[in-house]
């Protein structure tokens, strides 16, 4: 890292540090409720809200690069810091809010894995359930080995989740032309600006805001202002990729079921899943319980959250 920060690495090999915090982050822009959000949205209207996932995951970039930036330039902490400005009443509601947040977000990715192991393996929800669970604290406890290997534990299930959605798009063959008008802004009738509001609430996650903050100091311990100001510069590059990788998947995940649902009435994961099996065959519908199965909790590692003792 500090070769990095003194340029005596180029390319590839000087960002390579730095990468990693916002891959964390960006698994929160491809959980459960974007597969359900984006399922409904492809089986009852197509193409016509791929500009709502657009705009979603732009407004993410934002997000995730503010909060990187705060974590850099304090050396601090998202959480830590609203509990030493802000007022302890202001704190506490913070405090809940994000718990309560975190909590229903990890009820969501153990549900959504649980779904993907029923759907691959035929494991009842409840055994899928636990098998997430223990998954999920296996992978936290990686940070016991360092913030990196966390970082690329959680970027490698990420990775599947590209791979198989490259593979959905070879498979479902979309219409170019409809794709493009899908980038058009437009509405037809309340259920689609119903859905637009949920695709743009199961992408912008603000408990990862937290989360980024945090990841974000381990690359500026014991480093100067000129440093940091290097540091910020790198992360934006982590963001702009994490994001642009994010926004592909659910850019790819609404062309897919845009091209295989729309007419079949089917909005849901499971009946997602058989559509693809009868349509694209065995491969697109294992690719679709795998990528689903896919997934890290993303724990917090931020130290003291707001109002938190």
């Amino acid at each position: 890292m500090r070769e990095s920060l003194q340029g005596r690495r180029r390319g590839v090999r000087a960002i390579w540090p730095f990468l990693g915090p916002a891959f964390v982050a960006a698994v929160a822009y491809v959980d459960p409720g974007n597969f359900a959000t984006n399922v409904a949205a492809g089986s009852r209207h197509g193409y016509l809200l791929l500009w709502a996932v657009l705009l979603a995951n732009l407004a993410a970039m934002l997000v995730q690069t503010l909060s990187a930036k705060l974590g850099v330039a304090t050396g601090r902490s998202l959480p830590a810091l609203c509990r030493e400005r802000l007022p302890r009443p202001a704190s506490r509601l913070l405090w809940a809010q994000g718990e309560l947040m975190a909590m229903a977000t990890d009820l969501a990715e153990v549900l959504g894995a649980a779904i993907g192991l029923q759907l691959l393996f035929d494991i009842p929800l409840a055994a899928g359930g636990g098998i997430a669970a223990v998954g999920s604290f296996l992978i936290v406890a990686l940070q016991e080995r360092g913030f990196r290997s966390l970082e690329a534990a959680v970027s490698a299930l990420l990775a599947v989740v590209v791979v198989a959605f490259i593979v959905e798009l070879l498979l479902a063959v979309p219409d170019g032309g409809a794709v493009a008008r899908g980038f058009v802004p437009r509405f037809d009738g309340t259920d689609s600006l119903l859905l637009a509001a949920g695709i743009v609430g199961a992408t912008v996650m603000p408990h990862v805001v937290y989360l980024h903050s945090a990841l974000a100091t381990t690359r500026v311990n014991g480093l100067g202002p000129a440093e940091r100001w290097r540091v910020q510069r790198l992360e934006r590059l982590d963001v702009l990729g994490a994001m642009v990788v994010a926004g592909f998947v659910n850019l790819a995940m609404l062309v897919v079921f845009a091209s295989t649902l729309q007419g079949t009435g089917v909005d849901t994961i499971a009946g997602a899943h058989d559509v693809l099996g009868r349509t694209e065959g065995d491969l697109a519908a294992t690719l679709l319980g795998v990528a689903l199965s896919s997934r890290a909790s993303r724990r917090r590692r931020s130290g003291r959250w707001p109002g938190g003792s």
